[in-house]
């Protein structure tokens, strides 16, 4: 494809999905900066896609990390959402058009592609700062009394008031409607849904989340990449340690700053990105003092510390979530008599000092999508990819062994599977070396699982995320 055979559309070509050049209808030029772009070697719009993305709703997305805190853990998970819109809008066209050219008979027209198209651009409009530590995390927690929200209902609130603030945007009711139906992947909530009900499995996949936002290449390939992008990557202990610290961040800053409430407001909403950290932390006031230590915290990597984990069944998380918890591990400490521990921490260790994280690892059964037996294509394939990752955290170094040595009482006073329904597979919690106990500074024990200090951290170069090589930053 040369510069001149695409007069009045823009390309988009970065490390990602490139923002690049656009031909200059007005001076009759080609105005562009090159990068080779590794995922689709161009990403082309024409002038009403862009007519979206030029709007204050679409470019606040740069300033949204597509994988939030994995930041701090990967630093070459730099790319935002705004690339990442751009990528799903264009594979939602391809995947319209497709449809188009191989079944004419569908009757898919132009302007069903357009509004495909820009669904997908527009899907994640509602993201708010640290993605889904926003919604999934902050939100539930700020808000308890606040009607279930997410980010795809935010998404339609800020496609609404930029359709109603941008009258130049050439859209009319009915398409608006589409599009958010589109985004939310209901289809009866427009026609076209009762006619073209498979258009809706493009942006958002109710069925069995298969769609252009996660890229399938075969189904077996995709369950697996999906499942270790969240165990290795979205869920790294290091990465939900500082989102829990993050989390302590803005539920002390909402007490005084009521961001929370913006998520019903657009024109503040349009203003939320992960800049509030900063924003927080340029604060001076007393009661935001805590706030500031905790940031203090997170940028001299003085972190949340984990202390034991524990993989378990996917079938068992439910018994598992209402039996090892905070309030369990606290009273294990203070009233089991626990050895070689010490009287002074178990008198301050509080419900507030440990945390027990449950990381669903689940992609879905592999065979959700339909097809051949297991047996067609090979008897190592795991008829699930889903487990409970189980981790506990203590908010100050001091009271790791304590923390531990009580979280193991915990597990041993389990009810075994005659005693309590639910509880079938937990995989054994990795040995100690020696007895647990706060380690000192500049130590580490090197059993698997086994709770390691501030001794040193390592940057591997070989590492790959989505296809660019990275360093892996571990603490």
């Amino acid at each position: 494809m040369t510069e001149d055979s695409i007069p009045n559309k823009r390309i988009f070509k970065d490390p990602v999905h490139d923002y690049g050049g656009y031909y200059n209808s007005v001076n009759l030029s080609w105005q562009s900066h090159r990068d080779r772009d590794s995922v689709c070697p161009i990403v082309e719009y024409d002038p009403w896609i862009c007519s979206f993305i030029d709007t204050p709703h679409f470019q606040r997305l740069r300033y949204v990390k597509q994988l939030g805190i994995s930041y701090y853990v990967y630093p070459g998970a730099s790319h935002n959402r705004f690339e990442h819109c751009l990528g799903v809008g264009h594979l939602a066209r391809m995947m319209a058009q497709h449809l188009q050219k191989s079944q004419p008979s569908l009757g898919i027209t132009d302007e069903h592609i357009r509004c495909v198209e820009l669904a997908g651009l527009c899907h994640d409009l509602g993201h708010g700062p640290w993605s889904h530590v926003w919604d999934g995390h902050f939100i539930p927690k700020a808000l308890p009394n606040h009607p279930k929200w997410s980010h795809e209902q935010a998404s339609e609130m800020m496609f609404d008031d930029m359709v109603k603030k941008y009258r130049s945007l050439d859209i009319s009711p009915e398409d608006v409607e589409t599009v958010k139906a589109l985004i939310s992947g209901r289809k009866e909530r427009c026609k076209l849904g009762a006619t073209m009900p498979f258009l809706f499995e493009i942006v958002a996949n109710d069925l069995n989340g298969i769609d252009v936002d996660k890229t399938p290449t075969q189904v077996y390939e995709l369950f697996y990449t999906r499942f270790s992008l969240h165990k290795n990557i979205y869920n790294h202990k290091t990465t939900r340690a500082i989102e829990y610290m993050i989390m302590d961040v803005l539920l002390i800053a909402q007490k005084h700053m009521k961001f929370a409430e913006y998520i019903d407001v657009p024109e503040k909403y349009l203003h939320l990105t992960d800049d509030l950290f900063h924003r927080i932390n340029m604060t001076e006031s007393e009661e935001l003092e805590p706030a500031r230590k905790i940031i203090h915290r997170i940028q001299t990597r003085d972190l949340y510390r984990r202390v034991d984990y524990k993989i378990m069944d996917w079938d068992d998380k439910e018994f598992c979530q209402a039996h090892i918890t905070p309030e369990a591990i606290v009273d294990a400490a203070k009233n089991a008599n626990l050895e070689g521990v010490e009287q002074s921490l178990v008198a301050e260790l509080t419900v507030d000092h440990v945390i027990v994280d449950s990381s669903m690892n689940q992609t879905g059964d592999h065979r959700c999508a339909g097809g051949p037996s297991l047996e067609t294509f090979s008897l190592l394939m795991p008829e699930k990819f889903g487990e409970l990752l189980l981790r506990i955290y203590t908010k100050e170094e001091r009271f790791m062994g304590l923390v531990q040595t009580a979280y193991r009482h915990v597990l041993r006073t389990l009810p075994m599977p005659g005693e309590a329904a639910g509880i079938v597979t937990i995989v054994p919690t990795p040995p100690a070396t020696e007895a647990p106990s706060t380690p000192r500074a500049l130590t580490s024990t090197l059993s698997f699982g086994v709770p390691q200090s501030r001794a040193s951290r390592t940057f591997r170069t070989h590492t790959q995320l989505f296809g660019q090589p990275i360093h892996h930053f571990t603490a």
